[in-house]
C-alpha cells in the first residue's frame, strides 16, 4: 500500500499540482491509515486490494473514539475515498471500496464576519508613517478588496498587479489562476506602501524576495503566520466575532457583497470556488443576519 501512497503523493504533486501543504495532508492522513490496517491485520505491508467498505468503516469507528472531530473524520475519510478513485483510474482496482461509507453528518456552522464599520475602523489602525504601517494596510485593504486567501496573499508578486486595468491575478487552489478587481482602497493602499516598499530590503532579500509585493521586517517575503497575527490582532481591536483569521475577511468580502446585491455566481468566481454550493454557505449568513433585524425592528416579531 506504501508504494501507492508514493505513487498518489507524485499525482497530486505534479498533476493535481496541489500545494505542499494540501499534499503533505493528503499524505499523513493516508499514511495514518495504513498504520491502522498493519496494526489490525499484524502485517507490515497491507495488500490493497483486501480493503473494503468494511475495513473503512472500522477505522472511522476507531477515529471516533480516538475522540476525533466529526470534520476531521470527514477530511480523512475524503483522503481516502481520493485515493482509492485514483487507483480505479489506474486500473489497479475495479471498485473503490470508499464510494458506499457515508460521510459524518457535519454541523454547518454559519462563517463569522465583520460589519461595515467595523472594516473601516480597522482599516485606520495601522500607522501610515511607517513602511510596515503601510504595508499593514495595504494587507488589510487587499483581503478585504478582492476575497483571496492568505497563501494567495503570501505568494502574490508585483507583476501580478495591473493598477492601470485595477486588476490582480490571483494563483488559486490547484494551481488554478483568476483575475479580480481592485477596489480604489486598496488600489490607493498598494500604490503608497509600494513607494516605502523598498525601505524594507535589507541584505537577507534575495531575487524572488524583491519579487514579493509583501515583505516581512527582515526583507524577505512575507510568511503566514505573520499576516495571521497582524490580522487577529486588527479583529480583536475592533469587533467581537469568536473567529479571529484572515479568513474572517474573506467572509467579510462575500457577505458584503451578497448583501449588497451581487450575484451568487459572480461572488463564486472572484472566491475561486470550484462548486457553487460552496458559496451558497454566505446567502445562509445573509438571511440569518435580516433574521436578526426583522426580530429586532418589528413590533410583532
Amino acid at each position: 500500500m506504501l508504494s501507492y501512497i508514493e505513487k498518489y503523493r507524485e499525482h497530486l504533486q505534479i498533476e493535481r499540482n496541489y500545494s505542499d501543504h494540501t499534499v503533505h495532508a493528503y499524505e499523513s492522513d493516508l499514511l495514518q491509515f495504513a498504520g491502522f490496517l498493519g496494526e489490525a491485520s499484524g502485517e507490515q505491508e497491507v495488500q490493497i486490494d483486501r480493503i473494503d467498505h468494511r475495513t473503512i468503516r472500522s477505522y472511522l469507528g476507531h477515529l471516533l473514539e480516538l475522540g476525533l472531530s466529526k470534520k476531521s473524520i470527514a477530511r480523512k475519510l475524503a483522503a481516502i475515498r481520493s485515493f482509492f478513485s485514483f487507483l480505479v483510474r489506474l486500473d489497479i482496482l475495479k471498485l473503490n471500496p470508499a464510494r458506499s461509507v457515508t460521510t459524518p453528518k457535519l454541523e454547518r456552522r454559519l462563517p463569522s464576519f465583520l460589519d461595515e464599520r467595523s472594516v473601516a475602523k480597522m482599516m485606520e489602525l495601522p500607522d501610515p508613517t511607517t513602511a510596515t504601517g503601510l504595508r499593514d494596510r495595504a494587507i488589510l485593504e487587499l483581503l478585504y478588496s478582492t476575497g483571496m486567501r492568505l497563501a494567495e496573499l503570501v505568494h502574490l508578486n508585483v507583476g501580478e498587479i495591473d493598477f492601470s486595468a485595477e486588476t490582480v491575478k490571483i494563483h488559486g487552489k490547484g494551481g488554478k489562476q483568476r483575475i479580480v478587481p481592485l477596489g480604489r482602497k486598496a488600489r490607493e493602499a498598494l500604490e503608497a506602501y509600494l513607494k516605502q516598499r523598498g525601505r524594507l530590503f535589507t541584505e537577507k532579500t534575495t531575487v524572488d524576495d524583491r519579487k514579493s509585493v509583501f515583505l516581512a521586517i527582515h526583507g524577505q517575503r512575507i510568511y503566514p503566520k505573520a499576516v495571521h497575527l497582524l490580522v487577529s490582532g486588527a479583529i480583536k481591536r475592533v469587533s467581537e466575532v469568536e473567529q479571529k483569521s484572515p479568513h474572517v475577511l474573506r467572509h467579510t468580502f462575500a457577505t458584503h457583497l451578497l448583501d449588497r446585491g451581487a450575484d451568487l455566481r459572480a461572488v463564486k468566481e472572484l472566491l475561486g470556488h470550484e462548486s457553487l454550493s460552496t458559496t451558497q454557505i454566505y446567502t445562509h449568513v445573509t438571511v440569518e443576519r435580516l433574521k436578526k433585524v426583522y426580530e429586532q425592528a418589528h413590533p410583532k416579531a
